[in-house]
């Protein structure tokens, strides 16, 4: 029902910025939700930032302030802005959509999942 696919994931250095974007393909119309989750070697996954169709964003509190979620505005993508880059960051980052729910509690709230893309970040 819906593709996602996420690029521009890289290795830049502490302080450095780096720019996610991801892809929508099939009935993009449905979405209701689109977000950015992570997982790091033994660790769960988790959101990082999120929004819904009304315009509500919602951000993990170890990346306010420093990434930005948004939709493209020309195109079927969302991205992720992230500044200000510390170790911490590094990990797998997703791509994520659901038709119905929204939320970072847990990727349980999505259907819809994209490969992933590395992000590592380096002293």
């Amino acid at each position: 029902l819906v593709q996602l696919a996420e690029s521009g994931g890289g290795s830049v250095q502490v302080g450095g910025s780096l720019r996610l974007s991801c892809e929508v393909s099939g009935v993009s119309d449905l979405i209701y939700c689109m977000g950015w989750f992570r997982q790091s070697p033994g660790r769960e996954r988790e959101g990082v930032a999120a929004f819904d169709r009304n315009g509500a964003t919602f951000y993990a509190d170890s990346v306010k302030g420093r990434f930005t979620i948004a939709k493209h505005t020309h195109k079927n993508a969302m991205y992720l802005q992230m500044d200000s880059l510390n170790s911490e960051d590094t990990a797998i980052y997703y791509c994520a959509a659901d038709l119905v729910r929204c939320g970072l509690e847990s990727e349980s709230l999505f259907n819809y999942w994209g490969q992933g893309t590395q992000v590592t970040i380096s002293s």
